[in-house]
């Protein structure tokens, strides 16, 4: 059941690439992606179904919605280059997070933290603020997101690297 709510986001974000940004038909896939990512991990734990294979398929459903949803928004909207190269750091420490989880386990290692879960909820809000309010107050926002997600990816190599895991 989690695990097929989990794919609906997964649909959702596939359905995203045909919708015209920031349009009705992108905000009715972006929230139903969005209340499916809160929804699937909730049913698994009520459950008691919470699988490995569940937290993994959570993570790629996570890593396709963001990406369909960056490259909508990446077409549409003036990113200013500094935010870009600091995405793109974010991003660099996130894959080096994954390898060395990869390599240090033997398997793919994904840290559900408080801080990660704090990041996807600033990034879910982000695109329902473009074109809503002004770009100022959207901008602080992106800024903390950034904070948050830089600061997230640290502490989630740390536990990697030092063997802490994440319940």
């Amino acid at each position: 059941m989690a695990n097929v709510i989990t794919g609906i986001r997964i649909v959702c974000a596939i359905a995203l690439i045909f919708c015209p940004t920031f349009e009705t038909g992108f905000y009715v896939f972006y929230l139903l992606g969005g209340i499916s990512d809160v929804l699937d991990g909730f049913v698994a734990r009520r459950l008691k179904i919470e699988s490995k294979f569940g937290s993994k398929l959570d993570t790629i459903a996570d890593i396709v919605f963001v990406i369909v949803v960056l490259i909508k928004i990446l077409g549409t909207v003036y990113i200013p280059l500094w935010l870009i190269i600091w995405v793109i750091c974010i991003a660099i420490l996130k894959c080096i997070n994954i390898v060395s989880g990869f390599v240090r386990y033997k398997h793919f290692v994904s840290e559900h933290t408080v801080l990660n879960k704090i990041c996807g909820i600033l990034l879910f809000i982000i695109p329902l603020c473009i074109g809503k309010f002004p770009w100022q107050p959207v901008m602080i926002l992106i800024i903390l997101t950034c904070a948050v997600a830089t600061v997230a990816a640290i502490q989630e190599g740390y536990y990697i690297r030092t063997g802490k895991v994440i319940k």
